[in-house]
């Protein structure tokens, strides 16, 4: 068992360094993306299946190895596949990567932070035992923690992976389609005056807002589940 750990530690540190070592996360940024939009069109009409399967292993291996990278190329996907191509090809890629990154670190991490962490990772799992799937699914729609350390985490919980998976392929899609859409827009753009489109500015104003008003939306959801419990336990 200690072999195989060693053996995934020495391939995921290796991946990362290959990434920072090559320079291969400059391709994996806004600009870049933006400067390389029509070739990678041309490339995708001529081989769409070969473009997506790339991008979403590409996409599949960023979130994995929690590399920086996975908004741009989610905003880069609207722009290259459309909003509804786009949408799912992230969502499946984000949501696979967050698993085999969360999975990752279960297999790696947690035995030894139970052993050195035990009173405290017991409270947290007792908390997920406890609010389970919607502790997870409020973390995916508030951005309040990144994603990757979200992925992490929850591997040093008992929550099971299928579990995690379907929560986070819900909880991540309303804030994969606000990109998405953002990287549709962006796409339009072929002078100054297009950065300036009702389109674009609406697209970019719920990347801030959507966060905001999903809070929002959670704390009077909890304030009227209190208010509920307190009722029914004057009533019992």
């Amino acid at each position: 068992m200690k072999l195989k750990k060693i053996l995934i530690l020495i391939i995921i540190v290796g991946c990362i360094a290959a990434v920072k070592v090559f320079g291969l996360d400059q391709y994996l940024t806004l600009s870049y993306l933006k400067g390389s939009l029509d070739s990678l069109q041309s490339l995708y009409a001529n081989h769409r299946l070969m473009v997506i399967a790339g991008y979403f292993f590409i996409y599949v291996l960023t979130t994995s190895l929690s590399l920086p990278g996975a908004a741009p190329l989610g905003i880069a996907g609207g722009a290259l596949f459309g909003f509804w191509t786009a949408t799912i090809v992230v969502s499946f890629a984000s949501t696979i990567g967050a698993t085999l990154a969360c999975v990752v670190s279960r297999f790696l991490l947690r035995d030894w932070i139970q052993n050195k962490f035990g009173d405290r990772v017991k409270k947290v799992n007792e908390g997920i035992e406890k609010e389970g799937a919607f502790y997870l699914f409020t973390l995916r729609l508030i951005p309040v923690f990144p994603f990757w350390l979200i992925n992490l985490a929850m591997g040093l919980t008992k929550m099971s992976p299928v579990k995690f998976y379907w929560v986070s392929q819900i909880g991540m899609l309303p804030g994969t389609m606000v990109f998405v859409n953002a990287g549709k827009e962006l796409a339009k753009i072929e002078s100054v005056k297009g950065i300036l489109s009702p389109g674009l500015i609406i697209s970019f104003a719920l990347i801030g807002i959507f966060p905001l008003a999903v809070k929002k939306l959670i704390a009077l959801y909890r304030a009227g589940k209190r208010k509920s419990s307190a009722h029914a336990g004057k009533n019992s």
